[in-house]
């Protein structure tokens, strides 16, 4: 796989006259999950990190319920594309082609090809007690977040979402061009690892209702963004119990849902 960035020639245009540029630009391809060879969904997505993606998309799209039940990932070149293989428990293949459905995502969409509105709205896991979380935990995983985002350093193009502990330690980034693909890739990130550690996610984009969505999958306490909510993704943060905070910046925050979840 590549680091996430290829270089492009491009031209920059001034009063003063244009120069040739040799730019750094974030790479996009069509990743396709494939399942017991079964294609199931394909995504565009950043070409780095993608078994951690295909885990983590497995255990947020509830297609397995824990990572023992991936048995194995190859990531495979194809022509204009990566497929990902995945091979999962039987009775996990038997659900995931009982509610098959076609699923094309573009950059930024988590619920392209989803073809009626229950399948759109299903229910969120609900985040168990845990004592609250400091604004300055938040603040400080926020902060930290920046200095782990290597691929945007090169071409300023990507999303990161970040699992951080209680006191607010960054454990682990993962980047992409869309930002759910990002929590996806830290969803798969965290099941590598194997051990459960509480803490919350910090991303780097708007917090939508998907993003909400996989955050609970993914047991966190809080979900805290840089950019505003939508009101779904209000709405089901306060039925998961996760704290939804907002325009995290230094010494403040806006906090959307679940505000008993966040100490100051």
């Amino acid at each position: 796989m590549t680091d996430g960035s290829v270089h492009r020639a491009a031209r920059r245009l001034t009063a003063a006259g244009d120069e040739a540029l040799d730019e750094v630009v974030a790479e996009e391809v069509a990743v396709a999950l494939v399942y017991n060879g079964i294609s199931h969904a394909v995504m565009m997505a950043t070409p780095c990190d993608l078994e951690d993606f295909a885990r983590g998309f497995s255990l947020t799209e509830r297609i397995v319920d824990k990572p023992s039940e991936i048995y194995d990932i190859e990531v495979e070149p194809v022509d204009r594309g990566i497929e990902v293989r995945l091979d999962i428990a039987a009775q996990r293949m038997v659900r995931l082609q009982q509610q098959r459905r076609s699923m094309a995502g573009r950059t930024g969409c988590g619920l392209c090809g989803v073809d009626s509105i229950d399948a759109a709205m299903r229910p969120v896991t609900v985040v168990g007690a845990a004592p609250p979380v400091s604004r300055g935990a938040i603040e400080r995983a926020m902060a930290a977040l920046p200095l782990e985002q290597r691929i945007n350093r090169v071409n300023g193009a990507t999303h990161a979402a970040g699992w951080a502990r209680p006191d607010g330690t960054l454990v682990a980034v993962r980047e992409d061009v869309g930002r759910h693909n990002a929590l996806d890739k830290l969803g798969g990130a965290l099941a590598k690892a194997g051990a459960s550690q509480p803490g919350f996610v910090v991303v780097t984009s708007r917090c939508s209702y998907e993003m909400v969505h996989k955050a609970a999958a993914l047991g966190a306490v809080v979900i805290a963004a840089v950019s505003a909510p939508t009101s779904l993704a209000i709405e089901t943060a306060e039925q998961a119990g996760i704290a939804l905070a907002a325009f995290v910046r230094q010494d403040r925050l806006t906090v959307y849902a679940n505000a008993e979840r966040i100490a100051p």
